[in-house]
């Protein structure tokens, strides 16, 4: 059985309890909880409830990448480093690497 650390990641850097998750999916603390330990699956529509609550993708929950965003799962190994590398900068940064990538294009 999985075990869903960044349920409880993402639970923890939004404040929320796990009671206050646990009633937005409509079950108990007892049983959320198990589900970050583990103890229990997820069904699949309340991962797309808690994708849809931190505005994440359900890739990012499984662990499958660290992209919050999504997995792209047709892009090669590099396309998708380079995906996350693109995730983790901050507004004034991907505006500078798109100028210099349209700069670049140009030549």
């Amino acid at each position: 059985m999985a075990k869903y650390d960044r349920i409880k990641d993402l639970r923890e850097d939004s404040d929320k309890t796990q009671q206050e998750l646990a009633e937005y999916l409509g079950t108990s603390s007892q049983h959320y909880g198990k589900y970050e330990m583990g103890r229990a699956e997820i069904p699949f529509e309340r991962a797309i409830m808690l994708a849809e609550f931190y505005g994440v993708s359900l890739d990012y929950i499984a662990g499958r990448t660290n992209s919050k965003s999504g997995f792209a799962g047709g892009a090669t190994a590099e396309q998708r480093e380079l995906l996350e590398l693109l995730e983790s900068m901050s507004s004034e940064e991907k505006e500078r690497l798109k100028k210099l990538a349209e700069i670049i294009a140009k030549i």
